[in-house]
Parts: C-alpha cells; sequence; structure tokens
C-alpha cells in the first residue's frame, strides 16, 4: 500500500512538474523572405541572419566546402581546417548555426528541423554562387547530425558528406535512466545549466586548444537542460532514415573518443543499408580524440580529408580491417525508434 501511495505521489508530482514547464524552443525570423548569401552573412527564409566566415584563396575554386559546427562551439571551430584546405584550392564556408556563435538568441535550442532547413538553404545558395565548384558537407559533431537530418532539404548536387565524429547517439541507444533523466530535466527546470565539470571526460588532448575555448566569450560554457533535450530530438531525427542520398560519404572517428560512445557510432558505421547504397569511406584514428580536426593529430586528419576531397575515384566500400576489429568489440544492436516519444 505504502508503495503505491508513493507511485501515486510521484506520478501527480511529476505532472505538476509538465504542467509548469517544459523544453522551450526559440522563435524563428520575423517574416517570409527570399534567402540570399553575401560575404559575411546569410538571410534565412524567414529573415533570421546567420554570420559566416570564409576560407579561400585567390585561384579558382577546386572544390567548395559547407561546414556545420558541433554543440556550443562556432563558425571559428574551422579556423585550421580552412586555412588548410585553401592551400589546396578548396574553399570553406562556416556558418554559426542558431543559437551559436554570434546569432540571435544565443544559447537557446532554436529546433532540429530549423538547424536542418538552414543548412540545406545554405547548401543552395553556395552551389548558386559558385556553380561549376564541386560542394561537399562537412558536419562535426552536432553539425554531423544537422546534416544527416538536412539531407531532404540539401541541393540535390552536393556531392559528397564528411562526417566528423558525428553524433548518432540517439535515445534508442540511451540507457534507461539517461533518457528519464533528460526528459525529466527538460521538463521540470527546462532553464537549469549544466556545465559538464565533474565528469571526467577528455574532448581532446590539445589542452592548449582547451584552454582557448575556455578563454573564448562565443563559446558557450553551460548549456540550458532543454537544448541537451533538443540534441537528443536532433540525434533521433538524425537517425530516422537509413539511406544517405550522398554520392560519397567520409566518416572519421576517434578510438578515444569520449562524447559519442563507441556503440551507436559502430551501429551507425556498419549499417549494411548505408554500407551498400554509398561510396563509403571510413578512418579510425588509434589516438583521436573528439575533436579530430583540432586534436594534435590534426595535421593527419586535415590531410585525410583533403586527400579524400580531391580524390574524385570511386572508392572501396568494404570496411577497413581496424574499423571491423574495432566495431566487432564495441558494437551491439540497439533497437530502432524512440522509447520516449
Amino acid at each position: 500500500m505504502r508503495n503505491a501511495l508513493t507511485a501515486t505521489l510521484l506520478a501527480i508530482l511529476a505532472a505538476i512538474c509538465c504542467a509548469c514547464a517544459r523544453p522551450y524552443v526559440y522563435p524563428g525570423g520575423n517574416g517570409k523572405t527570399s534567402p540570399s548569401l553575401h560575404d559575411d552573412y546569410a538571410i534565412m527564409d524567414d529573415g533570421y541572419r546567420l554570420p559566416l566566415s570564409r576560407w579561400q584563396n585567390k585561384e579558382a575554386c577546386v572544390r567548395v566546402v559547407l561546414a556545420a559546427h558541433g554543440l556550443n562551439d562556432y563558425r571559428n571551430a574551422f579556423k585550421t581546417t580552412g586555412g588548410y584546405l585553401a592551400e589546396l584550392g578548396i574553399y570553406l564556408i562556416a556558418y554559426d548555426q542558431r543559437g551559436f556563435g554570434d546569432t540571435e538568441g544565443i544559447g537557446f535550442w532554436h529546433g532540429s528541423e530549423r538547424l536542418a532547413k538552414d543548412l540545406g538553404i545554405m547548401t543552395r545558395l553556395i552551389r548558386k554562387q559558385y556553380p561549376d565548384c564541386p560542394l561537399y558537407v562537412l558536419g562535426e559533431s552536432m553539425g554531423g547530425a544537422v546534416a544527416l537530418t538536412s539531407l531532404p532539404y540539401m541541393d540535390p548536387e552536393v556531392q559528397g558528406l564528411i562526417l566528423v565524429a558525428p553524433a548518432v547517439w540517439s535515445r534508442s541507444a540511451m540507457p534507461a535512466y539517461q533518457r528519464a533523466a533528460l526528459w525529466f530535466a527538460a521538463h521540470t527546470f527546462p532553464d537549469q545549466k549544466f556545465t559538464g565539470e565533474g565528469l571526467d571526460i577528455m574532448a581532446s588532448d590539445n589542452i592548449e586548444m582547451l584552454r582557448a575555448l575556455g578563454r573564448d566569450p562565443k563559446v558557450i560554457k553551460a548549456t540550458r537542460a532543454d537544448v541537451l533535450y533538443g540534441i537528443g530530438n536532433l540525434m533521433d531525427g538524425s537517425m530516422t532514415d537509413p539511406d544517405i542520398r550522398i554520392t560519397r560519404v567520409l566518416l572519421l572517428y576517434g578510438e578515444r573518443d569520449e562524447i559519442i560512445p563507441k556503440a551507436p557510432t559502430c551501429a551507425f558505421i556498419t549499417g549494411s543499408s548505408r554500407q551498400s547504397k554509398n561510396q563509403w569511406t571510413v578512418v579510425l584514428y588509434r589516438n583521436g580524440y573528439h575533436m579530430l580536426t583540432r586534436d594534435l593529430q590534426a595535421g593527419t586528419v586535415l590531410r585525410d580529408i583533403g586527400n579524400w576531397l580531391l580524390d574524385a575515384e570511386p572508392g572501396d566500400t568494404a570496411l577497413p580491417p581496424d574499423i571491423v576489429g574495432f566495431c566487432g568489440k564495441h558494437w551491439a544492436p540497439v533497437e530502432s525508434g524512440n522509447p520516449d516519444e
């Protein structure tokens, strides 16, 4: 009887909490307009402004890459990548996604679909500006999930997709207690902020770079509960459609990644429907962490990206032995779908 009463009280308390709070989604722009691309910003279809940076030399464009950053980061994350690729004649354009960097409503979640539509619009604007230069999309961490979610909105002429430690950790791959905690936090105190301190997670072995990020006022240091919940929705959405309708895919992952777990990453990599329909190149870095393009071995990673972009020949779709062995140790099938919907 006491257990039943306790359960009833908890259920009532949860219902009261849910009635008081819900995850907040920042509203979009003030009206409809024609998207446009400028030197240092882009205007979306709702009038929202996305600041952007360009890295390009004065020679003719060999390739052009649209880059989407990770959670709490902003376009400056691709400074080193853009500088390296520019030397190869590859232009890189990186923009601040809504809620990050220099955008309006920084620190708030703007919705998975809205982020995906923005990336899709950006591909069409860039294709219009560089009609004779093959276009590729690079997504890092959260940006990888956005890229996967945006596939239906992308310009059909996008030639390839580069996924750097993509956030493919859907709720179905999370422990039940983790899903419950995420839901409860977002629906009871959505504005509560979490810093990640005390979790003993290492994002990179490049300590100097990490310290610089800590001093950068544009890098968000504490994340709202409803933003974390939104990221969960985004990662769920990135796994909804198993088919990647892009001709070439490059996926990079570090064995020491402590942000995106190995099991869901391997489940994503080894999906047979993905491997059979696309030209996949998968590279595993034994000493790589989550921030591969800024780790101490970033030079190797950037060379791999540059070489892949310049190689127009079809690659071998078979997974290399090190990936097979790595995922054989860490991968286990997970149920599809979102149990919390």
